[in-house]
């Protein structure tokens, strides 16, 4: 197919298979580019522009896919949202965003309907797949076009929103190159080549992770562009997941290491039932996995467990099987586009090889910017190199190995989660006086989300309180954000200036636990 992705793809081979919805329906190169012009004719005539964003609330299901590759040849930045979000949240993003569309599953109806409501999004534009009252049937909208190529074809992107310290989540904004969507099809499918994978007609991707997440959609997005097929999973069971790499005979996947965890806790019967042959590149991320974990997934799978460290913003290292059983804990070197640096507090480059620092990196791919928020997007700079708050080191043949996550960030099954929102929605009782939330070890997630509270005045620290206040929160902050348990204490620990010690409230937790 050349270099011109899934649109020279489905013109030249329309009956090749491009995606398994989670439904077991298929639709062929041919169907799903019809799907994506049609939509493309259908949004436009409610005058989207290139650069325009549309705003998605979906699950893992084949509307995402019509929407991303209409939005990148319309020119449209598509913004997935988390679809666990609570209605204020998902609100914040479609106002922060500007989103011309909002396109929204059934599912999520009552947040959707709420969310709409107070960003002002028109009802004319808001799209529902399935029945959500008020909202147009997308369907409708979709299937009234023509499956014509439209005109006036420009790529455009997907702009993921990452949470932040101040509680409120960014877009990371790259401004539009104005190639045509052949022009740069070989570039989003780039990441796969890191790997070693190249586009071939018997590669199989399953997408078993949301689809909101950057990397998911990247690597199910690169996948349909080098013509393989892409299998999708809306709720990933371990051996849901098994059962379809047999059937399917999957080469790839991008995962995460809570799934991991799960699939070694299937039976040995259950693990052995299936024929997992076929895999090539199962590629993980988004969270550090146990050592022993690591291990125990290439006993069973082979050498075909690759790893990378990277962040929505860019830049990253990557590391195969063989590379990784010689430096056991590694997140690999730079790509051959990335540059990676360890900078002292003082902002000084460490080239002592072993010695931590914050880890930055830098691409040559082209800048970012955090949407609406200059300060931020200058605040995390030196010169060309960005962080995102990573602790580590470079060892003597430039591998990366990290020490300490971004400052007080909790990982739980992959998902960032940033304390600053949680202390901001318990602060909001009256019955808190003082507030810190951490991340304590979870042996099936990583980690769970504690909150220790000093109470207000008069105030005593009883279950009911606890209960109260974790009552407090729902509604306030989406379910995998919220606190497992609160702990009470009389007085934090805090410094003259206010400066709270959160590592005296955390590592008692971790007490014989190495917490990477």
């Amino acid at each position: 197919m050349g270099d011109l992705g899934f649109w020279a793809l489905a013109h030249e081979d329309p009956a090749h298979l491009a995606l398994v919805d989670p439904e077991g329906g298929e639709l062929t190169a041919g169907e799903l580019l019809g799907r994506a012009n049609q939509v493309v004719h259908g949004l436009r005539r409610f005058d989207l522009k290139p650069g325009d964003v549309v705003a998605t609330l979906l699950p893992n299901c084949t509307e995402m896919f019509e929407l991303y590759l209409a939005a990148l040849q319309a020119g449209w930045y598509l913004v997935p949202i988390n679809h666990h979000l609570v209605a204020p949240e998902v609100a914040y993003i479609l106002k922060d965003s500007e989103a011309k569309v909002f396109v929204a599953h059934e599912r999520f109806a009552d947040v959707a309907l709420d969310a709409a409501d107070e960003a002002e999004i028109p009802s004319s534009t808001c799209f529902a797949v399935g029945d959500i009252i008020g909202f147009s049937s997308y369907a409708a909208m979709r299937d009234a076009q023509p499956i014509t190529d439209p005109p006036d074809r420009t790529i455009g992107d997907v702009m993921n929103y990452t949470s932040g310290t101040t509680g409120n989540p960014k877009g990371v904004f790259r401004p539009l190159s104005g190639a045509t969507p052949e022009q740069a099809a070989l570039g989003l499918s780039g990441i796969l080549m890191l790997f070693g994978i190249n586009p071939q007609d018997d590669n199989v991707h399953i997408v078993g992770s949301p689809l909101y997440h950057t990397a998911v959609l990247r690597f199910g997005g690169g996948s349909i562009h080098f013509g393989h097929t892409v299998v999708l999973m809306d709720k990933w069971t371990p051996e849901g997941m098994l059962e379809l790499i047999e059937r399917y005979k999957v080469t790839t996947s991008h995962m995460v290491p809570t799934q991991f965890h799960r699939l070694l806790s299937l039976p040995e019967e259950v693990r052995n039932r299936y024929d997992l042959s076929s895999l090539r590149h199962m590629i993980h991320a988004a969270a550090p996995c146990p050592v022993d974990v690591k291990h125990k997934m290439i006993e069973w799978w082979g050498p075909v467990i690759d790893e990378y460290y990277a962040a929505s913003e860019g830049g990253g290292t990557v590391v195969n099987t063989e590379e990784w059983l010689r430096k056991p804990g590694t997140v690999g070197r730079p790509w051959p586009i990335s540059e990676i640096a360890i900078f002292d507090d003082a902002g000084n480059r460490i080239e002592e090889p072993g010695t931590i620092g914050t880890v930055y990196m830098a691409m040559q791919t082209g800048d970012f910017t955090y949407h609406h928020d200059e300060e931020k997007t200058a605040k995390n700079r030196i010169g060309a190199f960005f962080t995102v708050g990573d602790v580590g080191f470079l060892d003597e043949d430039g591998y990366l190995f990290l020490r300490d996550r971004k400052i007080d960030m909790i990982i739980s099954g992959g998902a960032n989660i940033y304390p600053a929102e949680i202390e901001n929605a318990l602060l909001g009782h009256p019955a808190v006086a003082d507030v810190a939330v951490f991340g304590i070890p979870d042996e099936d997630w990583g980690e769970q989300v504690k909150a220790v509270i000093e109470p207000a005045a008069g105030m005593e620290p009883t279950p009911e309180l606890e209960a109260e206040i974790l009552a407090f929160c729902e509604g306030r902050l989406a379910k995998f954000k919220m606190p497992k348990s609160i702990d009470f204490i009389a007085e934090m620990p805090r410094d003259p200036n206010g400066k709270l010690y959160k590592r005296k409230l955390r590592d008692p937790y971790w007490e014989g636990r190495q917490k990477i």
